[in-house]
């Protein structure tokens, strides 16, 4: 009960750290009420005043009471304990903005060639891509771990490749996520995962377009082993 409590009192005391460095008392003083306070922190104000009573006596901010409320400014252990919350908060969101796939180089069935090079496609990649794509993509089996893995670039932005038609027929739209294809000692910076809204491919199939022939500029042939890795 007493871990309990005190990892209570550690939130609470976070929480109010927070609130206070929105209204200014990182870099200076900040002048506030224990009413203002609790209205933020949707609290009483007597608990709002003890709040800052505990901060205060963890040297965690320094505060002058005057007769129409208190000046409140954060010291550097307080500043110290923020920001050692933005870094926890960082890694897990830079973490996230990073996902890792690794497979087997395969022969693909030329599909990826044919539409590549279809005029309605070819100038939104070089418009949106800022390069002609080789005709033709790199095809990827992905290990099973990595099949879970692609789940999560549903949260990354990708660049998004509109559907158009012709006297013929509909294209469907795709959708390109920035990569980096790493084998072995060499990597290649400037490639894209694309996704089409329509493919025969399932989710254990990736594939990758770059402005060269990525099995000549990373010398792979197929079963050779390589990570793609997707960032924002």
């Amino acid at each position: 009960m007493a871990d309990a409590t005190g990892r209570a009192l550690a939130h609470d005391a976070l929480a109010t750290l927070k609130h206070l460095a929105l209204i200014g008392a990182v870099d200076g003083q900040a002048k506030l009420s224990c009413a203002d306070l609790a209205d933020r922190l949707d609290t009483s104000t007597q608990t709002a005043s003890r709040r800052l009573q505990q901060l205060e006596e963890r040297d965690q901010i320094d505060r002058e009471v005057v007769s129409d409320g208190q000046w409140v400014s954060i010291t550097e252990a307080g500043v110290k304990r923020l920001r050692s919350e933005y870094d926890a908060y960082r890694r897990i969101f830079e973490a996230a903005a990073t996902v890792e796939l690794a497979g087997t180089v395969t022969s693909g069935m030329g599909e990826g060639r044919h539409y590549i090079t279809l005029p309605g496609y070819m100038a939104q990649f070089t418009e949106l891509l800022g390069y002609e794509p080789f005709p033709g993509t790199l095809n990827v089996d992905l290990d099973e771990e990595s099949v879970r893995e692609r789940a999560r670039l549903s949260g990354i932005e990708p660049v998004e490749i509109e559907g158009w038609e012709d006297d013929e027929r509909t294209y469907g739209p795709a959708y390109c996520y920035p990569a980096t294809v790493v084998a072995g000692d060499e990597s290649m910076d400037e490639t894209h995962v694309i996704a089409p809204e329509r493919t025969h491919h399932g989710e254990d199939q990736l594939e990758v377009i770059a402005p060269v022939k990525l099995r000549d500029e990373l010398d792979l042939a197929d079963d050779d082993e390589v990570i793609v890795r997707v960032a924002e």
